[in-house]
């Protein structure tokens, strides 16, 4: 039992000395707090004086720059308000000066109708002097006056407008001349011979004989393959391929001469060598189409239109190839339009296209240039294309007079078909032709009254029209050139221009005996 009081009076004196070693450091701990909670104080009031300071300072830095900013704003003030006052008076002086310059032309108007109204009383006087002096009255005498002075300018203006026109043309040749002749000389070209038939030679008159087959089986499937005729006649090593359509006379020739290399002649030999053939020519077109655009440096050209293009090497006309004739009127249309400032890139595309439609008018019905525009139109070409194409053979107005006048670029697309069909060795003719078309330039000319005889010379390049001079005077000879001039565009057809060339002349003959 004792042992249990001292156990309990043991655990009571130990709570008691932990309760008080406990209080102790609780004191400890709460002497320790406001000692850092007062020195936070201190240190807090410490940084508010610096910031007050700071801030103090910047306030008044601010303060400063602002008085600064307000005194130059002031001077700047003060220069625009004598800025304005010496404009004020600048405008004053100005204004003054003005009224001054007024009150004298007001004066000098009032001087004038003066001095006016004198010269009208002078002028009265002097007319009334003037009527009775020369016994005619005012009227009367304007009219005189008049009379002469119209004599006498429209001699002056007739003067004066012959004088231009020489001037105008001369100038107008010259220049024309300059632009044609460079452009002639940059650009060459080749000349072929037209024809419908073509020659193929074959190594023996024993191939003659093949050719034909047995019953001529071959020789009609050959030319029911090809759309040609064969003519097999008494020329020694030779077959005459004929037929219209150039491109199908190729094809055939090109056949033909695969199956005398091979020596195997039939229907079903014949017509593996067609389509190889086929195959080779239209590979042949269509280089020919691409080196065409390419040398003339066109690119916006579909392939079809390319291949369009490549089919014009196998057309003639009048023996000039027309591939090559449509490249050189594109380099010459190119040179010219770059000298007259046209479009280059319109008038090569409408010289090249000028005749496209000639690559299809063995095949479908219509003119070239109705086929033409279709196929410019298909492939929505330029608008000025079209009229290039169109117009080269005048079936539209290129003339500038009508309405629905075409473009420049048409014009010199038109011009350089000329050019190009017109120069020397460019086309052949037959002597028929010739001869009839040098006897309707002399016709056409002595159909006109007061001409006395003509001559056809230069190739039909120009006429010479001898007039009676009792009939025609100088003024209805330059009259007469130009009628003559338009009767031969109206009525004949021909390439480049004709000149004419009217002559009067009085020769007078007397004998000394």
């Amino acid at each position: 039992m004792l042992a249990i009081v001292y156990i309990i009076l043991g655990l009571a004196v130990g709570i008691g000395i932990g309760y008080a070693v406990r209080q102790n450091l609780v004191s400890k701990r709460t002497g320790s707090a406001e000692a850092k909670a007062e020195k936070i104080l201190e240190d807090a009031k410490s940084r508010e004086k610096e910031l007050l300071l700071e801030a103090k300072s910047k306030s008044i830095e601010i303060i400063d720059q602002a008085k600064k900013q307000e005194g130059e704003f002031r001077a700047q003030i003060v220069r625009f308000e004598e800025r304005i006052d010496r404009k004020e008076k600048e405008l004053d002086s100005k204004a003054s000066l003005l009224d001054k310059q007024k009150l004298d032309l007001e004066k000098k108007g009032e001087e004038i109708k003066q001095i006016q109204e004198e010269i009208k009383e002078l002028r009265v006087k002097q007319l009334a002097n003037l009527e009775k002096i020369a016994g005619m009255t005012r009227e009367e005498a304007s009219k005189v006056l008049l009379d002469n002075a119209e004599k006498l300018v429209r001699g002056e203006m007739a003067g004066l407008q012959k004088k231009l026109l020489e001037e105008t043309y001369e100038n107008a040749e010259k220049e024309g001349r300059n632009i044609v002749v460079q452009a002639i000389e940059r650009v060459a070209s080749e000349v072929t011979a037209e024809s419908t038939t073509t020659t193929v030679q074959i190594p023996s008159e024993e191939m003659k004989g093949r050719i034909i087959g047995k019953e001529g089986r071959n020789i009609r499937a050959f030319e029911q393959m090809m759309g040609v005729e064969i003519l097999i006649d008494d020329s020694p090593d030779t077959v005459v391929i004929s037929g219209f359509n150039s491109i199908r006379r190729h094809i055939a020739k090109l056949t033909l001469e695969k199956l005398l290399a091979d020596g195997r002649i039939h229907p079903a030999r014949i017509e593996e060598a067609y389509e190889k053939s086929k195959a080779e020519i239209n590979e042949k077109i269509k280089q020919a189409g691409e080196e065409a655009v390419y040398e003339l440096g066109i690119a916006n050209f579909p392939p079809k239109l390319v291949h369009l293009i490549g089919r014009l090497m196998f057309r003639t006309s009048y023996g000039q190839n027309i591939l090559r004739h449509s490249v050189e009127m594109a380099k010459l249309a190119a040179l010219m339009a770059e000298e007259v400032g046209a479009d280059v890139q319109i008038a090569k595309q409408g010289a090249l296209l000028h005749d496209i439609g000639k690559g299809l008018d063995q095949d479908l019905e219509g003119t070239h240039t109705e086929l033409g525009r279709k196929i410019a139109e298909k492939f929505n070409l330029d608008k000025r294309v079209i009229e290039a194409i169109t117009s080269h053979h005048h079936d539209t107005d290129v003339s500038g007079k009508s309405e629905a006048a075409t473009s420049l670029e048409a014009v010199i697309v038109d011009a350089c078909d000329n050019i190009s069909g017109a120069r020397p060795g460019a086309r052949k003719d037959s002597l028929e032709n010739y001869l009839k078309r040098l006897g309707d330039l002399e016709n056409i000319a002595n159909s006109f009254e007061g001409v006395e005889k003509t001559y056809a010379i230069q190739g039909g390049r120009e006429i010479r029209v001898f007039v009676t001079p009792a009939k025609l005077d100088d003024s209805a000879c330059q009259t007469l050139a130009r009628d003559i001039a338009n009767k031969l565009e109206a009525e004949l057809k021909f390439p480049g221009e004709i000149k004419v060339h009217v002559i009067r002349e009085t020769r007078v003959i007397e004998y000394a005996r």
